[in-house]
């Protein structure tokens, strides 16, 4: 009888640290990393937030060709006209993440993990950093 409670209590614990780490996991927000593309052409005006596709996630599983040759994305950050619409019809993203291949669209945080407002850009890009944008004055 005392052993049987012992392997409950212990059935018990284990399963309220599981909680209690799948909680702290799941509370933190997702962030860019370096190189990966911050895509926001429509999710602001949506009321969505912008999209962060990790780019080099992908990039250890298929060869550059698969995306940019074979699914037809160009290689500017913000050059493609991406949209729910399109990726629902299977194109850009919907190639993949269709359910079978990838997980679809069901899941919008899944994507849809950056902060609002930041502009379409690969995150922490050397160009971007030293390139000045138009308009500004570059203290010369």
């Amino acid at each position: 009888m005392a052993r049987d409670k012992n392997r409950l209590q212990n059935h018990v614990f284990l399963c309220a640290m599981f909680l209690l780490l799948a909680g702290l996991f799941a509370s933190q927000s997702a962030e860019a990393e370096y190189a990966d593309v911050v895509i926001n052409n429509y999710s602001d005006e949506a009321g969505m937030r912008p999209v962060v596709f990790p780019h080099w996630f992908h990039r250890i599983r298929f060869r550059c060709k698969v995306c940019h040759a074979d699914l037809g994305f160009k290689f500017q950050a913000g050059g493609n006209d991406i949209n729910m619409l399109k990726i629902i019809d299977g194109e850009y993203c919907g190639a993949c993440h269709n359910g079978d291949i990838a997980w679809s669209i069901e899941n919008c945080d899944l994507c849809h993990s950056g902060k609002a407002g930041i502009p379409t850009q690969v995150h922490e890009s050397t160009v971007q950093k030293l390139i000045v944008p138009a308009g500004v004055k570059s203290g010369k």
